[in-house]
């Protein structure tokens, strides 16, 4: 999940500095993507076509393809799955399996990841809005979900491809895909963490009456 803007973590010494290529393919990346969101934000998304992008970034329609196979994987991040897998395996060994993974959501979710809020909310605004966009998050979610298996599985000594550590990740993927999506309904009005750590309240407890008046009394619709 993506969020606020925080200063760059120095890379290592120990870590061999990528390539010239892989630099390369880095920058036009970003250059597409910046593209992307600017002509999104001041033209709408129907409107930002792959031929706009690609004049904007200065690179071939053919290129912006290879990069990224359909304009929704554009606005879309593939990041997410494993970088919540790698914040779970790094929590300490004897923390409940639960615990680390709330930490790691909510972590993912809060202050110090790396890209700015408006992206973020530019990104969830898309997925309530336009059902292509949603449908693909869709399919990248589930990958996500099978990654889930895998580290809930280390972390509990459970088969990964059981029927329950799959219903417990797919049902988890869902309420992380609520909370976004609610969060964008809603204008981005309430902190993104507190909505993830609310949908993990009700998979932990299920409807108790704590995350009922959390909630708040039911408004009629308008």
């Amino acid at each position: 999940m993506d969020a606020m803007t925080a200063a760059p973590t120095p890379p290592s010494t120990d870590l061999p500095r990528p390539g010239l290529r892989e630099r390369k393919k880095a920058r036009t990346r970003t250059a597409i993507r910046h593209a992307t969101y600017r002509l999104i934000q001041e033209h709408g998304y129907d409107a930002t076509t792959v031929e706009r992008i690609a004049e904007l970034a200065e690179v071939s329609p053919s290129t912006v393809l290879r990069y990224f196979p359909a304009k929704e994987d554009i606005v879309l991040t593939d990041e997410y799955g494993p970088l919540l897998v790698a914040e779970v395996r790094a929590r300490p060994a004897d923390e409940p399996w639960f615990a680390s993974l709330r930490y790691a959501l909510k972590k993912l979710a809060g202050p110090g990841t790396s890209e700015e809020p408006e992206v973020i909310r530019l990104r969830t605004r898309l997925m309530a809005e336009v059902p292509a966009v949603r449908s693909r998050a869709a399919e990248r979610m589930t990958v996500t979900g099978g990654l889930l298996c895998q580290v809930i599985g280390e972390r509990t000594g459970r088969d990964p491809g059981s029927f329950e550590v799959r219903v417990f990740a797919t049902s988890l993927v869902g309420g992380l895909t609520e909370a976004s999506l609610y969060w964008a309904e809603h204008h981005h009005e309430d902190d993104l963490g507190t909505l993830v750590d609310r949908a993990l309240d009700v998979l932990d407890h299920g409807l108790t009456r704590e995350n009922h008046e959390a909630a708040g009394p039911a408004r009629m619709p308008s």
